[in-house]
């Protein structure tokens, strides 16, 4: 269940220096802020579903996010990761399209929800704010495209690799522990991100671990040997 929180104040959030809305003025931001919502989501909790018809736009304030197509056999297929700062539903709010898919949290997640008036009005007025949402799109079917390559031709083991790598790109390592990825994340939703079965990534984790690339406690994973583990899924760091 969603509760009701105190809105935070765009003006003063840190996760927002790095994203789109940087891009804004004093007075925009005032007029941003006096239009947008804001809900407390528990973990688990589904913030839109695909299918259903954008009227405005989320913005993590703080927490983790994951977005996920269902396929026809009901399996997640986990598309995208989002973190602090990241925008939600932009694709479906610009194109007047239904979301392609849902959203759910990864942890505990405060997310602010702008009306898509504010948002439109906005892309008329504000040029930089308008090219920075075009660029994420771009980025968006490029990273669609690289995904279709990747399942299409690389083996789950080095899918896996690529994984750990996008988790600790996303979500950073924990501070004062700059070994452990900071995602305590379950071995079901990473098979959901590298397209594969839940027994396949315990057994290939296990793998890892013989070969000391990586070490686990619990949920979390700590990378052992950077290096080794960019060259197992063939990409440069």
């Amino acid at each position: 269940m969603r509760k009701q929180i105190e809105i935070p104040d765009c003006s003063s959030c840190k996760a927002r220096i790095n994203s789109v809305f940087g891009e804004l003025s004093e007075d925009e931001l005032e007029y941003w802020h006096s239009t947008k919502g804001s809900n407390f989501y528990r973990k688990g909790q589904v913030i839109f579903y695909e299918g259903n018809y954008p009227s405005g736009l989320y913005c993590i304030h703080d927490g983790k996010v994951k977005l996920y197509k269902i396929g026809q056999e009901g399996k997640e297929q986990i598309i995208r990761l989002a973190k602090a700062g990241d925008i939600l539903g932009y694709r479906a709010l610009i194109s007047g399209d239904e979301y392609i898919a849902s959203a759910s949290t990864l942890e505990d997640s405060r997310v602010c929800f702008i009306p898509k008036d504010t948002i439109f009005d906005l892309f008329k007025k504000n040029m930089d704010f308008s090219l920075y949402l075009v660029k994420l799109l771009s980025q968006d079917l490029e990273h669609v495209e690289n995904r279709m390559v990747n399942l299409a031709q690389k083996p789950v083991r080095e899918r896996l690799a690529e994984a750990l790598l996008i988790l600790k790109e996303t979500y950073g390592m924990e501070k004062g522990n700059n070994t452990y990825i900071n995602i305590a994340l379950s071995r079901e939703d990473l098979a959901n991100i590298v397209g594969t079965a839940t027994e396949t990534v315990i057994r290939l984790l296990a793998e890892f671990k013989n070969e000391k690339l990586i070490a686990t406690k619990g949920k979390k994973i700590e990378i052992l040997n950077l290096n080794r583990l960019i060259k197992v899924c063939n990409i440069s760091d």
